[in-house]
């Protein structure tokens, strides 16, 4: 007799919404996949990439035994072997390499492949065993680091308005951000607010899905938001709306921030952002007369060199407005700031103190330090091949003899390739896990649907064998998944009251003890002086790279987010490979024919880190010196085995070590053109 059920998860990827989902399981096998309508942020939805994931979990290329490389680093030549054999290897290889080198040569390299507490990026997953070995520490910088650290300078968190709360903005900015598609769940509360009259602007270097549906868009040079903030505050100012009580109860730092805000007036702002000085006055009118005002920023924004000085300075709007005091008006980046949950990733467990940390974006200049050279890479939930900065320096680092790299994955990706042991990793709909959106207020439950197929083990089960392969004996690397998730949840915080595993578990979600709606700071900031900190003397902005184009290369690049891609998730997915087409670089018609070239051609996109091969679109959805070619893609699965990655510079942002991935200069050639522009 057919026996079906319905088990309540969680999306586990890097996107803001966190999807509650319904695994419907038929004689123990998942058959469908929907979004939970009961709970208030999903409503029922997924995205055009989670849609396929049951399709996915069964692709024909999946990784489902453990597997010794056979052939030269990079061929992507393994043989099977056991899980005994691939254990008794790696604690062979973990233990000869912390004798002769100590742990600090080991680097686990964990990415945002799951963002969940107990398999994966917000809990450290691994970190206790690392610990143990003395390993060195993981900067895991690649998303929302340059962000994070201004608005902490800001506001003392990177936590913000509770995004359901745009439902009563009167006013919405989407600054950098293109909501249909990196976090659709967020446009049924616009909606609601534009049904009573709120009015939408669309802030991007790009004119997005996002954009064609806003009331209002404004295409800024990329890098250059904050001058753009400053140049609204200048009206707002020339307006006497801002907010003299809140800035004299609330704030700190104004007089020498409204010094900063006067050397921005439109006419200069427009001349640096590329926007027209008769719009920038109309929003900055608008701003100044709008209560609520609702801003949403998110990561695309602060991944240029003054990212994070972009952030901190557009989160002092409010505090000049006073958007703090209402609901539906602030900021919105990440609500991650607002969850009390911390792991106990053990430090005590290090065997000889503080470790070295090793910035992800950085995996090239890491890779080549041979004063204190890495020996063993450990990758799990990444795919750095395809989604690191430099892609052609890390190539050359991955080839090194003398680096043991262990790859734990699901599918045979780039990275995969580079590994000498490849271990298969369960997906969502195999382990346990507790997650929490950072672009809502909820906790999420995941119960396992399914049993894993193959031999396929979760990132938790993995490191206890290993552990118990290592003779390491402190109990706590032996916690099981249950465990692991009320040690989280025990910390006391008022935001936790009443939320419990059992609870979570027979309900799938739990909103956060937060009022509805949540007004941040009403309380104060989480600041030293407890006031929302302006930024002072020549602090609100940072010029980007890509604004002084002296060089040979002209063009400022910009990779967002594929519809059809998560990071380089799905990259393989046939279905999902086909409506993405292949690479592809969008130009403004005036950058076309300076170039003489024509809609559809090959063309080769270059500076002095590589070259990629794509088709030509040319385009009124960029603005002359901006190119825009999505991320994602796999490179072996590209033209010439690159993808956008190869022209990324290996550089940091103004903060946090953030990453630049649109703050690079290129030029454009036929495919069989020269390599330097005319």
């Amino acid at each position: 007799m057919t026996r079906e059920l319905n088990v309540l998860g969680a999306c586990p990827l890097d996107c803001p919404d966190t999807c509650s989902w319904v695994v419907t399981v038929r004689d123990g096998e998942a058959v469908r996949l929907r979004g939970n309508p009961d709970q208030p942020y999903t409503k029922g939805a997924l995205c055009v990439k989670v849609n396929r994931y049951v399709e996915h979990t069964k692709a024909a290329d999946r990784i489902l035994y453990p597997m010794r490389r056979v052939g030269p680093k990079g061929a992507g030549r393994f043989e099977r072997v056991t899980w005994d054999e691939a254990l008794d290897e790696i604690a062979e290889r973990l233990t000869a390499i912390v004798g002769e080198h100590g742990g600090e040569a080991i680097w686990p390299y964990q990415g945002t492949g799951t963002l969940g507490y107990i398999q994966g990026e917000t809990g450290q997953a691994g970190r206790r065993l690392w610990n143990a070995l003395g390993a060195s520490f993981h900067d895991l910088n690649i998303c929302s680091r340059a962000g994070n650290t201004g608005l902490r300078m800001t506001n003392g968190t990177p936590g913000g308005m509770d995004p359901e709360t745009f439902a009563l903005s009167r006013l919405i900015l989407l600054w950098g951000t293109n909501t249909l598609t990196s976090g659709h769940h967020l446009w049924k509360f616009i909606q609601r607010a534009r049904a009573d009259g709120a009015h939408v602007v669309a802030i991007d270097p790009v004119r997005t899905r996002t954009a064609d549906q806003c009331d209002e868009h404004l295409a800024i040079r990329p890098g250059t938001d904050a001058v753009l903030a400053l140049a609204l505050l200048h009206v707002v100012l020339d307006e006497g709306a801002q907010d003299e009580e809140y800035l004299e109860r609330h704030t700190r730092g104004w007089a020498d921030f409204e010094e900063e805000i006067r050397r921005y007036p439109p006419h200069v702002a427009a001349d640096v952002t590329g926007i027209p000085e008769k719009a920038i006055r109309a929003l900055g009118v608008r701003l100044a007369h709008t209560r609520p005002t609702g801003i949403r920023a998110t990561m695309g924004l602060q991944r240029h060199r003054g990212g994070g000085t972009a952030l901190r300075t557009i989160a002092a709007i409010p505090g000049v407005t006073g958007d703090w005091r209402h609901p539906g008006g602030g900021v919105s980046y990440s609500t991650s700031g607002h969850v009390p949950i911390q792991a106990d990733t053990r430090l005590d467990l290090l065997p000889a103190g503080p470790v070295r940390s090793l910035t992800m974006t950085r995996l090239a200049e890491g890779l080549e330090d041979t004063a204190n050279p890495v020996k063993c890479l450990w990758v799990y939930a990444a795919n750095p091949m395809g989604s690191t900065s430099d892609q052609n320096r890390v190539r050359r680092g991955l080839l090194r003899d003398d680096l043991f790299t262990v790859v734990m994955e699901q599918f045979p990706t780039d990275t995969v390739d580079h590994a000498d042991i490849v271990l298969p990793a369960t997906m969502q709909f195999e382990h346990t896990d507790l997650h929490a959106g950072y672009g809502h207020m909820y906790l999420m439950w995941n119960e396992p649907a399914v049993p894993p197929p193959g031999e396929c083990l979760s990132t938790t089960e993995t490191f206890r064998r290993l552990a118990r392969r290592l003779g390491l004996t402190d109990p706590s690397l032996y916690d099981s998944d249950l465990e692991i998730a009320r040690q989280l949840l025990s910390g006391g915080h008022p935001y936790l009251e009443g939320v419990t595993v059992e609870r979570l578990r027979a309900e799938g979600w739990v909103r956060l003890n937060v009022p509805d709606p949540f007004v941040p700071f009403s309380g104060g900031f989480p600041t030293a002086s407890g006031r929302l900190e302006f930024p002072g003397p020549g602090e609100a902005y940072v010029e980007p790279f890509t604004v002084r184009a002296a060089g040979p290369y002209k063009l400022a690049m910009i990779t967002p987010a594929s519809h059809t891609f998560l990071n380089t998730i799905f990259g393989n997915n046939p279905e999902l490979a086909r409506r993405a087409g292949g690479p592809k670089v969008v130009v403004s018609e005036k950058d076309a024919a300076d170039r003489g070239l024509r809609d559809g051609q090959s063309v080769r996109v270059f500076n002095d880190n590589g070259e990629l091969a794509a088709e030509l679109e040319i385009s009124d959805r960029v603005a002359p010196g901006v190119v825009m070619t999505p991320k994602g893609h796999w490179p072996k699965l590209s033209p010439g085995g690159v993808n956008a990655n190869v022209l990324v510079d290996e550089r940091d942002a103004d903060m946090g070590r953030g990453a630049v991935y649109h703050d690079n200069l290129v030029e454009i050639a036929p495919l069989d053109g020269p390599t330097a522009s005319a």
